[in-house]
């Protein structure tokens, strides 16, 4: 009952107690707002909001309905969404939901869309299950998943003569990563030479780092450290602390949000892949996006920002041409659907609907006039470039 009147106020707070009409086009955005992601959250609310505003021209109407978004705070915890979500389908009557930062409240949510019979689309959460085996035919992803961060990230990297090791956190994410990163890397002629995986807690990569320069250290050609990790640690910093570069070893990550990237700074020249940065896109929408986002917030649009107005383009699309929100229309409608966003089109594959996109190969320039490392582009990895695995079982 608690829980009920907690989710309750806080939509009141959102919608500032406006009526919401029956004709209204509801999209309740589930979010891990208060937090460890509350970054990532914040950042897909304002886009999801300039992304309605960009698709509407300003109307914020689809198909003559208007447009209310109702916003609940997950926490990022799995029992938290699972609520709020049935919540949002069954009390506040949402036509269509967008959620979550958390992958593993996204992973406890996926079942309530299919009970509801309901439409969820599915950002920013990465967990390659999402669209793999925890995946139902009322599920589309606008966020990138663990296979396209990694996949991209072994074509920036990988060429013949290349010698490769990992660092991972050991559990799903950490392994799921280094598995597709791996699969991807034997087409490129690279070899992949260690495997290292370390707690979510570590903060001490002394031993870890060591043992990752003695399987490089004596190989001939191109020598380089892939890291995949998500949240605190920051081990690409306390690598570089240990010198790599004496036994010709180079460092690469994927890209992250801004205040991320300030730490990057000491990796200059440093190569990856990455899902955004708000230089790299030549598109009119990022045009519209980063000008807009400057001009309201003073500071660049980020990464989640726009995976959160990629959502409002899809949804703008969808009810569009469905001329409906019957989830039988809008599904027939999505599978196979391409969508303008930030980062240019965007298409829901048929097979598990998650939306196939470009990703970035870039390298890492410092300004001291900007507070973060600069991504350069290296070239763009389209969608035919990287052959991401169908991994559900329709």
């Amino acid at each position: 009952m608690r829980l009920s009147f907690v989710l309750a106020t806080a939509v009141l707070a959102v919608t500032g107690g406006v009526a919401v009409g029956a004709d209204d086009l509801k999209v309740a955005l589930i979010h891990g707002k208060t937090g460890p992601l509350e970054a990532y959250a914040k950042q897909t609310e304002t886009g999801l909001r300039l992304g309605f505003e960009y698709a509407t021209k300003g109307t914020m109407t689809v198909d003559g309905r208007k447009i209310v978004i109702i916003t609940k705070d997950d926490q990022s915890k799995p029992d938290l969404s699972k609520a709020a979500l049935a919540e949002a389908y069954q009390d506040d009557k949402a036509d269509i939901a967008i959620g979550t930062t958390s992958s593993a409240a996204a992973l406890a949510i996926l079942p309530v869309a299919e009970e509801n019979k309901k439409i969820l689309i599915v950002e920013p959460a990465v967990a390659d299950q999402i669209t793999g085996d925890k995946w139902n035919r009322y599920i589309f992803r606008t966020g990138r998943n663990s296979s396209q961060d990694a996949i991209s990230n072994a074509v920036a990297i990988g060429k013949p003569g290349v010698s490769i090791a990992t660092l991972a956190q050991d559990y799903a994410f950490g392994r799921d990563g280094v598995a597709a990163f791996k699969e991807a890397l034997a087409k490129t002629g690279a070899t992949l030479v260690a495997e290292e995986y370390a707690p979510t807690t570590t903060t001490d990569f002394t031993a870890v780092g060591q043992r990752l320069f003695d399987a490089l250290k004596d190989k001939p050609g191109r020598k380089i450290i892939w890291i995949i990790w998500a949240g605190a640690g920051n081990p690409p910093a306390k690598l570089q602390d240990m010198d790599p570069k004496r036994y010709g070893i180079e460092l690469s990550t994927g890209g992250n949000i801004l205040p991320a990237l300030a730490g990057y700074k000491i990796m200059p020249g440093m190569e990856g892949a990455t899902y955004y940065y708000y230089e790299i896109p030549k598109n009119p929408v990022n045009d519209w996006l980063v000008a807009e986002h400057q001009k309201r917030f003073n500071a660049p649009p980020d990464f989640f920002t726009a995976g959160g107005f990629a959502a409002a383009m899809s949804v703008v699309t969808a009810v569009t041409k469905a001329k409906s929100t019957d989830t039988e229309k809008l599904i027939a409608a999505m599978e196979g659907m391409e969508f303008d966003t930030p980062k240019g089109k965007m298409i829901f594959r048929k097979e598990d609907h998650q939306a196939l996109q470009s990703m970035y190969h870039f390298k890492v320039k410092v300004d001291p006039n900007v507070a973060w490392a600069v991504l350069e582009p290296v070239r763009e990895l389209k969608i035919e470039e990287m052959n991401v695995p169908i991994r559900n079982k329709r």
